[in-house]
């Protein structure tokens, strides 16, 4: 099955964590921070940093008060963006990008399949921004901070 690599999945973390300090006034936020509050290594955080910074993702803010920050507001970044700078280009097969892989893609009946599946991943991923994640996020955590209250009570 199709699956996302830790790098795909802890850098949308990191994504995440960035935006919701960016609607608190997009104050920059050191590794250190981030790898504490998301549970992910610092080392593992300053590679996946690198392919956001190179897709202009992510600033670094140098000096006192320095760190990283979202490049753009988070209603203008979507999950395809995040996703492709992290983990390459979204197919299922090689032949949907690049025709010219297979000899056999003329008569080949599963390409069409593969064309239109890779298709529905794009859209969907393009159709989410990271504020969507965000406000996801904290309605998962406002569920389960109630939960938690009923439970003690």
């Amino acid at each position: 099955m199709i699956r996302l690599s830790t790098k795909g999945r802890y850098g949308t973390r990191l994504m995440q964590n960035l935006a919701s300090r960016y609607k608190e006034g997009g104050k920059a936020a050191i590794l250190k921070n981030i790898s504490d509050e998301e549970e992910i290594s610092i080392r593992y955080l300053e590679q996946i940093i690198i392919p956001l910074k190179i897709n202009k993702l992510v600033k670094s803010i140098r000096g006192a008060g320095g760190g990283y920050i979202l490049a753009r507001n988070p209603a203008e970044i979507n999950m395809r963006e995040i996703l492709h700078a992290l983990e390459g280009t979204c197919c299922l097969v090689e032949c949907v990008e690049e025709e010219d892989s297979c000899s056999r893609l003329p008569e080949c009946a599963a390409h069409e399949i593969w064309k239109g599946a890779t298709m529905l991943l794009k859209d969907y991923f393009e159709n989410i921004s990271l504020e969507d994640l965000v406000r996801i996020g904290e309605k998962k955590r406002r569920k389960a901070r109630d939960r938690g209250k009923a439970k003690s009570h």
